[in-house]
Formats: structure tokens, C-alpha cells, sequence
């Protein structure tokens, strides 16, 4: 008599493959007022991200359009009726223009952090595996465009590449591509140090001993460890990148407000009303700037905190939520009653 063995498949210990994504993952290790920065973070963050995606369906106006079937806007109008947030100086609708600069700083943080992150990252990988003079030269040219400040690097590619009177995509480009520079060496710092570290792990040398090549080393063993920390990087790079736009508008280097709408160039423009009492045309436009770095920056550093055992387990103590770290502690209060006694 034969019998048949059912074999029952195993399961994953750390769940499903979703609840190992970076936020999701986060979330879960979280608790007590950590989540609850977490959670308003993304809460901001989503909000800014579903703006700027169904900015046609949201905003009632172009961010350009000054009139209607119905005449002309009226200048300076204030909050209520047709227009939620009023009018500015040149009869532009407030909200209309808040919602579709949404969409604009979108745009500048997709450019800019991915043109960033793919230059940083090959120059970090090739740096730390390779070393020798190409290491050196690397890292000394990194340290002296991290010395440069952002803004002013990106005033001279505004004026470099649009004169100053920047267009959509010349705005967009002048902002990205001085991000670009100055946020590189970030990048290239963190995957140089963990490619250094990772090159002599157990595996990287099983690698070589087996014959591969350096690039299939990097490409298959290095770049996947060594990569972990960079959404971090990115959500605090992103508010950043708001943060320079928002610099070069209120200087006067920004987006022409015919090409698109640009949060940083109605703060400029509002200056002149807050002598005559005009509030709403300054007070919209630098609460969206101020709600959507809060996000993404606590976002940012919620994911830093979860990151480190450290502060993740003294967290989880304090909140009595009874954590691995608390469990831990509990074992070990009767092991030092019974060594003391």
C-alpha cells in the first residue's frame, strides 16, 4: 500500500511581497506619535501628488485665463463667489493658479531627482567598486560642487539657459538641472560608502572567484544593497526641489505666468498687495509650499527614524505596544534580577 506525501507550501515568514514596499513596511514597524507623523505626512503628500495629477478636473480656470463668457476677471477681488481665493493684480483666479503650480512642481521633482539619482548612482557604484585615482578625483570633485548653494546655481542656469524670462520647460530646466548639480554629490556619497563596504562582503568575492565581471558585480550584487536608503534621499531631495523653484519664482527668475503657474513667482507678485491689505493673493500660494515640503519632509524623516533599530525600538518601549525591542527588554529584567542576587 502506497502512500502519497501532500506537500504543503511554505510560507514567506516576512508576508507578502506588498508589505515589504518602503512605505508600507515603514508603517507597520510604526507606532504612537511616529506613525502619526507618518500617517499626516503622507495624508500632505497625497493630497500634493492628486492635485497636480487631476489639476483640469480641479481647477475652474487655465492658470493663465483672465476672463471668461461673462467679461473680464475683476482685479483684486477678494475670496468668495466665483473665484473661492479671490483674484491677484492681474486678474488671475488664486485657486486655479495654486492647483495647476501643483502640477508644475511635480514636474520639476520628477527631472530633477531622477536626473540626480541616475548620475549619482553610476558615479557612487563606479567610485567605491574601482577606487584608486578615480576614486580620489571623484570625491574631490564631489566636495566642491556640494560647496556651491543651490539657489544661486540655479539663477545663473536660469539666466543661462532662458535669459532669466523662463518658459515652461525653461523653468522647469533651469530648476532641475541646478538641483541636479548640487543634489549629485548626495547620491554619490551614500552609494560610494555602501559600495566600499559591499565590495568585500563573503558574496562580492564568491562573485569574483567564480569569474564574473565587474560590471555583472555591480549591476546584479551591489546596486540592490546598496540602493536602500535612496527613498530617503528623495523625499527630502523633493521638498528641496520645491523649495529652489519656489526661490527662483520669488526672485523673479521663475515661470512666466502665461507659460504655467509657479507658486514662488505669485509670492512675488503678492508683495506689492500686503501694504494694502490684500492677503489672499500671498497667504494661498505659501501655504501650499509650506503643506507640501511639511509632507514630504515628514514623510522623509519618519522613514529615517524607522530606519534606525535605535530609535524604532525606543520608540516601540515608550508606546507599551509591546514590540520585539519591549519584549526583549522584558526578558531581559528577571535574567539581571538573577545575576544580581
Amino acid at each position: 500500500m502506497s502512500t502519497t506525501a501532500v506537500i504543503e507550501p511554505v510560507k514567506d515568514p516576512r508576508g507578502p511581497w506588498f508589505r515589504r514596499l518602503p512605505v508600507i513596511s515603514h508603517f507597520n514597524k510604526s507606532v504612537g506619535l511616529q506613525r502619526g507623523m507618518l500617517v499626516a505626512g503622507l495624508v500632505l503628500t497625497a493630497v500634493f501628488l492628486l492635485t497636480a495629477l487631476f489639476a483640469p478636473l480641479i481647477a475652474p480656470f487655465g492658470f493663465s485665463q483672465i476672463s471668461d463668457a461673462e467679461g473680464n476677471f475683476p482685479s483684486q477681488q477678494a475670496p468668495g463667489g466665483q473665484h473661492l481665493w479671490g483674484t491677484t493684480v492681474g486678474s488671475y483666479d488664486v485657486f486655479s493658479r495654486v492647483v495647476w503650480g501643483a502640477q508644475t512642481a511635480v514636474l520639476v521633482i520628477i527631472v530633477a531627482v531622477v536626473m540626480s539619482i541616475f548620475i549619482g548612482v553610476i558615479l557612487g557604484l563606479v567610485s567605491g567598486y574601482i577606487g584608486g585615482g578615480l576614486d580620489r578625483t571623484l570625491v574631490v570633485i564631489a566636495d566642491a560642487i556640494y560647496a556651491f548653494p543651490p539657489l544661486l546655481v540655479a539663477i545663473v542656469m536660469a539666466i543661462a539657459i532662458s535669459g532669466g524670462r523662463s518658459s515652461l520647460w525653461g523653468g522647469i530646466l533651469a530648476a532641475a538641472i541646478s538641483i541636479t548639480v548640487v543634489f549629485i554629490p548626495q547620491y554619490f556619497r551614500v552609494i560610494r560608502a555602501e559600495t566600499i563596504r559591499l565590495k568585500a562582503e563573503p558574496f562580492v568575492e564568491s562573485a569574483k572567484v567564480v569569474g564574473a565581471s565587474n560590471i555583472r558585480i555591480m549591476r546584479l550584487h551591489v546596486f540592490k544593497n546598496a540602493t536602500r536608503t535612496l527613498p530617503l534621499i528623495f523625499t527630502l531631495n523633493a521638498s528641496e526641489a520645491i523649495l529652489t523653484l519656489a526661490g527662483l519664482g520669488f526672485l523673479g527668475f521663475g515661470i512666466e505666468p502665461t507659460s504655467a503657474a509657479e507658486w514662488g513667482f505669485d509670492l512675488n507678485k503678492a508683495l506689492a498687495d500686503t501694504t494694502s491689505g490684500i492677503w489672499w493673493t500671498g497667504v494661498f500660494p505659501g501655504l501650499a509650499i509650506v503643506l507640501t515640503v511639511l509632507g514630504l519632509t515628514l514623510v522623509g524623516e519618519s522613514i529615517n527614524d524607522l530606519n534606525d533599530p535605535r530609535l524604532r525600538g525606543r520608540k516601540k518601549a515608550v508606546s507599551g505596544k509591546g514590540g520585539p525591542d519591549s519584549t526583549t527588554g522584558a526578558q531581559a529584567a528577571p535574567e539581571a534580577e538573577v545575576r544580581s542576587s
